[in-house]
């Protein structure tokens, strides 16, 4: 809490355009976060702010009207933050929902909601959360997250490409960019302004002030397909390493400016702690890995499918790094939690594009690290109990797959589960069966569904059972899609891979 006051300007306008979150859920307490931006795509990328720093109030009370606050106090926006703020808040009691504001000025926000999680190792008969990723506001509306916020959730997680670099095509029906948005990002403000732009979106709004979030990167938040200190496939000057670096740094304040983080995961540089775990009772434990910032580059060009890639099964290759890996496994062996939730950017299972006897795999998903992918699986089957299921965006697909602990060895056994979900908005309005899922099926035993629509997948889970929906939209290219449930998919308890509900 801050004990000086800075005043907003008596003509802020709205503050708080860009909504209001909530994230990472202990027993005792949770993240909130806003931004003030009056003017959330002013070329600047200061969001209509002046210099000044701005004393932002919150509260968080056990009811809507705020009867019994339970919780208040202040943060500064300050100018270097892009006028954010991420009060964390402690002393609440577990596993409830709590209510939330804040005020700049005379200006108070939307009331968001959100919940603590169960005390650790507590007693918990079961649990509900949502996963989503990929949504590039060219390619569509966010129309699939009008429809999560009404579902009954205990949490979002949000596995990467919550904004694009650059927008490649513009589907969405009579969609323009302002010239501030023309350019593919490389610094803070265009990454500011990227993000200014997908959250002021309302249905995206609405889905983070209902429910608190855990959120990670993939590759687009910074450069498309980048590994570490090498640069993607974007703006050529930045290959050079010092200006890459530098791209680096603005792209991960502008992500920890706009997402409900805690101050563990400021960022110094061109380098942020993404790796982290929440629990939740005796039920789950969430593992959020980093696939983008420790990786070796990609085996074999730039990630795209190749055959024959010998270099795949070089052993220091690595998707994780070491300290990161051995973060992972041990947590994976030690945890005492029936489920254990792996929340992944890129796709584990093994995906050949090639139904015959040829292997087509893309190097930038765990294809290309085979002796990471060994280490986390075999792990996954050598521990003593719990249940692994990996949770992957990326793909801009529906799948549902059995992992191997070798997928050289053909009597491996199968050892845990992946779904991997599909975009919200990436890809236009996207096909329910196409020619290249056919294949996909064709060449790959082990994968049990394949979907191209768009959507986010729920999952409720207890101690028998973990259940996922994969939740679709038939178009996202105009607004107002109506949503099904397309396939649901079950693991039981103890017996790892998927079977059709």
């Amino acid at each position: 809490m801050s004990s000086a006051r800075f005043p907003a300007p008596r003509t802020l306008g709205d503050p708080f355009s860009l909504g209001i979150a909530s994230g990472e859920p202990t027993p005792d307490g949770v993240v909130l976060w806003t931004r003030l931006a009056p003017d959330p795509l002013a070329p600047d990328g200061y969001g209509g702010m002046p210099i000044n720093p701005v004393t932002v109030d919150y509260e968080v009370a056990e009811d809507e009207r705020f009867a019994k606050v339970v919780a208040r106090g202040s943060a500064v926006a300050t100018r270097a933050l892009g006028h954010s703020v991420h009060p964390e808040i402690a002393g609440l009691a577990p596993d409830r929902w709590y209510y939330y504001r804040f005020r700049a000025g005379s200006t108070i926000s939307p009331v968001g909601r959100t919940r603590t999680a169960p005390a650790a190792g507590s007693p918990t008969a079961r649990m509900r959360f949502a996963f989503a990723s990929c949504q590039s506001w060219s390619s569509g509306y966010y129309t699939a997250y009008e429809h999560l916020s009404a579902e009954d959730l205990d949490l979002v997680v949000h596995l990467g490409d919550y904004i694009y670099e650059s927008s490649w095509v513009l589907a969405r029906r009579g969609a323009s960019l302002p010239p501030q948005l023309e350019d593919e990002a490389v610094n803070l403000t265009g990454y500011r302004l990227r993000y200014a732009q997908a959250k002021a979106e309302i249905p995206l709004q609405a889905a983070h002030a209902r429910f608190p979030w855990l959120v990670t990167f993939d590759d687009h938040e910074v450069d498309n397909n980048w590994a570490a200190d090498r640069p993607g496939l974007g703006v050529d000057v930045y290959r050079l390493p010092p200006l890459f670096r530098r791209r680096k740094a603005a792209a991960f304040q502008a992500m920890y400016e706009h997402q409900p983080m805690r101050l563990a995961q400021l960022p110094v540089g061109p380098s942020v702690h993404l790796h982290r775990r929440y629990g939740f009772g005796d039920l789950a434990e969430f593992t959020m890995i980093d696939t983008r910032q420790y990786r070796t580059p990609q085996a074999c060009g730039d990630g795209s499918a190749v055959l024959d890639c010998a270099d795949r099964y070089a052993a220091d290759r690595t998707i994780l790094g070491a300290a990161q890996r051995d973060w992972l496994v041990d947590g994976l062996a030690g945890s005492p939690a029936r489920w254990q939730v792996l929340g992944n950017q890129v796709a584990m299972a093994q995906s050949d594009y090639d139904p015959g006897p040829a292997l087509l795999l893309g190097t930038d998903a765990w294809d290309g690290y085979i002796a990471d992918r060994n280490t986390v699986l075999g792990t996954a089957a050598d521990r003593a109990a719990g249940n692994l299921v990996v949770i992957t965006g990326d793909r801009h697909e529906n799948y549902v797959a059995d992992l191997r602990r070798d997928y050289t060895v053909s009597e491996s056994p199968v050892v845990a589960t992946e779904f991997t979900g599909t975009s919200i908005s990436t890809g236009g309005d996207g096909a329910d069966v196409t020619d290249g899922g056919r294949a996909l099926l064709a060449a790959n035993p082990d994968i049990k569904f394949h979907n191209r629509q768009r959507g986010y997948a729920r999952v409720e889970l207890d101690h028998r059972q973990w259940r996922t929906d994969f939740r679709v939209v038939p178009y996202v290219t105009r607004p107002g899609a109506p949503i099904t449930t397309r396939a649901s998919f079950v693991v039981q308890d103890g017996v790892p891979g998927a079977v059709e509900a």
